[in-house]
């Protein structure tokens, strides 16, 4: 049964619901669908499903784009009604012939929508009854006829004596209709052609074949050897041309190194600094105040920057203006103008060209399918004004669909986070995550000589215990910094390191405790499990997940997979997520920028830091409209 149908604005105005149905949903259904699917450019899935204590909801929307109305449609999962997508079909038909946009009550469109609703409930039923009476019916083989292998699979089948006979002997009369219930007409259609075949003669074709391949066998083996080569046959029996006999290419051999019994010289393999040895520590501070300012607080500079690299080109003043006004589509696309209402046929190749554009600049492809999917939902049924191309308006839509993906929805000011909780007289907990090999100790050290440029008091935690040299590692940041650092060494638990962390930065008033933990592929439940736990006993106020920019459609797959990991193995009802995203080695992969569109997509997380460089300051913000600007270049 429908539990709801609700017609209003894309700016969120209500303007019709059915009386008639009057059921009360259990939860926020159509809050969740606007804020879950709607808004995060998800609206070309086919639905989406919402679960509430008690209930479980299917929902279903279609857009009327050049009325901007959305016609969302509320049943329980477990009914599958057939009649959804017709009725909204209709409601939104009927709707739009009498849609006033100063007008705000509809009391008058309930009768015609119980009208609406009967007439497609009555067409579902028709339908079932249809799809009822035309299935197959069973038919005998003739006698003597033999069946195909490999085509039956050894199902039942039943005759129309209601016997079943087995159809793995061939020398069986076979039936078409499955015991099983899944029988259709395209059985019997292949059945059909099948004794048609068999009636032709065609079953003496498996000894023919037989025969051939006993007569390549022979010829195979009468093979000679000729003057200057072999003759060979090829795979139809024909003798080929001589080959000559090729001489065995002289390995190359290596040569055996001799090792002498004098011991090596390590110094030519030593490059760490002399401060251990010396004792001498005073120039250690010079190493972090010669970095200068980070990357974090130069936005406007390389904003500017990256936008005039992309506009500037060289030629005439003419030849730029008329390139940016065609753009890539121009290439590929004529200007289509006096188009009354867009449809998916004229949508169709500028959004397939667009998917490639997008696929090249490595946005997973999962990701580029469901974009262009949202903005063809988006667009389908709108007016073009005059002169108005189709792939000018395709780009416009896809535009502005990543802009609002890469914005954050929440603040990302991390001082302002960490003011506030010193206020609260707590540390403010950072734990890095991610897979192994991306970068999160060395952009944890980053990220403190940011937090250390602002004034911030930074304690690092060593909760690595897993990798060989991590803590080492982690402790040559915190040296050359003149960071505290707090470790435990190997083997230990990084639940319990990461807590007695937390705890000692209380005591000596530490601001912000950075948590660095062991790479971990997406897949290691073990290693999965400890991170569940870390994050579980300590609630750190952000989880940061560092990936690399590198990465294409494996963004996808780890992020997805951490989540849902964080999800299963969480002991809360309410489990914590992934908060934010760290992107490192931004300055390696030119114009493929797409890891940042996917990363964010599959996670709705903000990319909060870009790593760009291997020094200290080389941490900045995302330029949502450089990147955009890049991935529609």
């Amino acid at each position: 049964m429908l539990e709801q149908l609700l017609i209003f604005t894309r700016g969120g105005l209500i303007l019709w619901t059915c009386k008639e149905i009057g059921n009360a949903l259990k939860g926020s259904p159509i809050d969740t669908l606007i804020r879950s699917c709607l808004l995060e450019e998800r609206s070309g899935a086919v639905s989406f499903n919402y679960d509430a204590p008690g209930a479980a909801y299917t929902l279903k929307w279609t857009f009327h784009n050049d009325l901007g109305l959305v016609f969302v449609a509320v049943y329980q999962r477990i009914l599958h009604l057939l009649y959804v997508d017709d009725l909204l079909s209709m409601v939104k038909q009927s709707f739009s012939e009498i849609y006033d946009p100063k007008r705000m009550a509809y009391d008058d469109f309930d009768e015609t929508f119980r009208q609406l609703r009967i007439e497609a409930e009555a067409r579902a039923e028709e339908l079932r009854k249809t799809k009822q009476v035309g299935k197959p019916v069973s038919s005998v083989k003739k006698q003597g006829q033999v069946s195909k292998p490999g085509l039956e699979g050894g199902n039942k089948r039943v005759s129309e004596g209601g016997s079943k006979k087995d159809d793995g002997d061939g020398n069986k009369a076979k039936v078409s209709t499955l015991t099983n219930g899944h029988s259709n007409g395209n059985h019997q259609m292949e059945d059909d052609s099948q004794e048609t075949d068999l009636a032709n003669g065609k079953e003496n074709t498996s000894s023919n074949v037989a025969v051939d391949l006993s007569k390549l066998q022979k010829l195979r083996s009468k093979g000679v050897r000729g003057r200057g080569g072999v003759r060979k046959t090829d795979s139809i029996g024909n003798k080929s041309s001589k080959v000559a006999a090729a001489e065995p290419a002289k390995k190359a051999t290596k040569k055996n190194r001799v090792w002498d019994d004098a011991a090596p010289k390590q110094s030519k393999l030593d490059f760490t600094d002399s401060i251990a040895e010396n004792g001498n520590n005073d120039h250690v501070d010079i190493v972090a105040a010669d970095q200068g300012e980070s990357m974090m607080d130069k936005e406007e500079v390389f904003s500017s920057d990256s936008e005039s690299e992309d506009d500037d080109e060289p030629g005439s003043d003419e030849k730029p203006a008329e390139a940016k006004k065609k753009g890539w589509f121009s290439s590929v696309f004529q200007s289509i103008t006096g188009k009354a209402n867009l449809e998916r046929t004229d949508l169709g190749p500028a959004l397939k060209a667009l998917k490639e554009r997008l696929m090249t600049k490595n946005v997973a492809e999962e990701i580029a399918e469901k974009l262009c999917e949202s903005v063809e939902a988006s667009l389908e049924g709108k007016k073009l004004s005059s002169f108005t191309r189709i792939s000018s308006t395709v780009q416009a839509a896809m535009e502005d669909a990543l802009v609002r993906i890469l914005t954050p929805r929440r603040s990302i000011d991390i001082l302002r986070d960490v003011h506030a909780a010193k206020e609260q007289r707590k540390p403010y907990v950072v734990v890095f995550v991610g897979v192994n090999g991306v970068g999160k100790s060395t952009n944890l050290a980053k990220v403190a000589y940011w937090l250390q440029q602002h004034k911030v008091s930074v304690m690092m935690a060593a909760c690595d215990t897993f990798r060989s040299g991590a803590v080492e590692q982690l402790r040559t940041h915190a040296r050359r910094l003149q960071i505290p650092i707090f470790e435990k060494g190997y083997e230990k638990d990084p639940a319990v390191v990461a807590k007695e962390a937390i705890q000692e930065a209380t005591r000596n008033g530490s601001d912000v405790v950075l948590v660095d933990t062991a790479g971990r592929m997406q897949d290691n439940e073990p290693l999965m499990r400890a991170l569940s736990k870390l994050i579980n006993l300590n609630q750190p106020d952000l989880v940061l997940f560092v990936g690399e920019a590198l990465v294409g459609n494996d963004a996808v797959d780890q992020l997805s997979k951490f989540n849902q990991k964080l999800s299963d193995l969480s002991t809360s009802g309410n489990p914590r997520l992934i908060d934010g995203i760290l992107l490192t080695k931004f300055d390696t992969i030119d114009d493929k920028v797409g890891a940042a569109l996917s990363m964010v997509y599959i996670s709705g997380s903000p990319v909060m830091f870009v790593g760009c460089g291997q020094s200290y300051t080389d941490l900045k913000k995302l330029n949502v409209k450089a990147i955009v600007k890049t991935l529609l270049k």
